[in-house]
């Protein structure tokens, strides 16, 4: 009986349930607390950006220059972006692992999954970051491997990402798009470049992974 006893008391006992990660919404749907737009010279984000009435986030795209998410850094996450081009489809990306900047122009030590019209998907180690798919060592792009899946100018596009141990994955609307492995940097901020079109975003949404 005393050899049952630890067996039942660990049978009795309350499972522990592990709760899964919650999303976080980085952008609340109807103000820019926390966001900022670097570019040069500095301009008041309140002048290129506004929320929209049904809650989007609607971006001028001109100065160029790029949005920052709030000042937190992150390492291993997915992130759940839509947008889309209200106007002529331009050019626009999603900016992670942030780590400094602008350094290369414009731009910060970062890693852009790009929305440009016929070239969401592909990605773009910034400023030098560097990865393990840049061909030839130090190229600007990795090209997506994945058919295209944008929609038409005024629809809207998801663009889901994963980073995760330094690999990042990316696919639009539902189809994958692109992987990057040895990533450097692997960890910081999430941002939104402009570059001269006007856009919208929505449902910008961030879940840490363990």
């Amino acid at each position: 009986m005393r050899r049952l006893l630890p067996v039942l008391a660990a049978f009795l006992a309350p499972a522990v349930i592990c709760a899964a990660p919650s999303a976080v919404e980085l952008w609340n749907g109807h103000d820019l607390a926390g966001w900022s737009f670097v570019t040069s010279p500095a301009v008041d984000i309140a002048t290129v950006c506004h929320a929209t009435p049904d809650g989007a986030l609607a971006a001028a795209g001109r100065p160029i220059g790029y949005l920052l998410a709030g000042p937190d850094t992150y390492t291993n996450f997915k992130l759940h972006v839509e947008w889309r081009w209200p106007e002529k489809p331009g050019n626009g990306g999603v900016l992670v692992h942030i780590s400094s900047g602008p350094k290369d122009r414009q731009w910060p030590l970062c890693f852009q999954i790009q929305l440009k019209v016929h070239r969401a998907g592909d990605i773009l180690p910034m400023a030098g970051a560097t990865c393990a798919e840049q061909s030839p060592p130090g190229a600007a792009q990795v090209d997506k491997i994945g058919v295209d899946a944008e929609k038409s100018a005024g629809a809207w596009n998801t663009c889901d990402i994963v980073c995760r141990d330094g690999t990042i994955e990316c696919s639009v609307n539902g189809v994958p798009q692109n992987r990057v492995t040895r990533c450097a940097p692997a960890a910081g901020q999430v941002g939104f470049q402009f570059e001269g079109a006007p856009f919208e975003l929505r449902n910008v949404a961030l879940t840490p992974l363990p």
